[in-house]
């Protein structure tokens, strides 16, 4: 009886790994929102990092988290770096800009575990106000892919980009 639940639990762990090595290696995560303010507005809250505590989701986890900015004051060149408890340790760069309707960004997270992902704000004209979208894209390695089985990212990353995103427009709508 032993062996059968051994063989059945190796038969087990096969399958997962076998399930987890067949998963698409690159994910694009996506959520956008429409917001009564121009694209200028929007631009100017993205691409400045001092100004994404008053709208990232991500600025909140913890409570005495160390933020490090340096290169450009804002736009291509601007670097951020973070390091907190539940957070983490990463950095990011901005290496792409055309204002009022794009930014790319380099995604470093270090600690505790590294990837390196891009991350992509949209913004377009929609009536009186702007569609704007957040997207992450990346490439995830065997244990990434392993872990999404149970936690999958669009799952954990989906809910916070939609708080960033209604952060980001109450404070858009705001300033108008």
């Amino acid at each position: 009886m032993l062996t059968t639940l051994v063989g059945l639990l190796i038969i087990a762990v096969l399958g997962l790994v076998a399930y987890a090595a067949n998963h698409p290696s690159d994910f694009r995560i996506e959520r956008s929102t429409t917001v009564r303010a121009k694209p200028e507005t929007l631009y100017d809250l993205i691409e400045d990092f001092h100004r994404w505590t008053a709208w990232s989701p991500f600025e909140n986890i913890d409570a005495d988290l160390k933020r490090e900015y340096g290169g450009a004051e804002r736009g291509v060149g601007a670097l951020y770096g973070w390091e907190g408890k539940k957070s983490g340790v990463g950095r990011m760069a901005i290496t792409e800009a055309e204002k009022p309707s794009r930014v790319l960004i380099n995604l470093d997270f270090l600690k505790p575990f590294q990837a390196h992902n891009r991350a992509e704000f949209t913004i377009e004209p929609e009536g009186d106000g702007a569609k704007v979208t957040w997207a992450m894209s990346g490439h995830s390695g065997f244990v990434p892919k392993l872990i999404s089985i149970f936690y999958p990212m669009e799952k954990m990353v989906g809910p916070q980009f939609e708080q960033g995103l209604a952060n980001l427009k109450a404070v858009a709508e705001r300033q108008g």
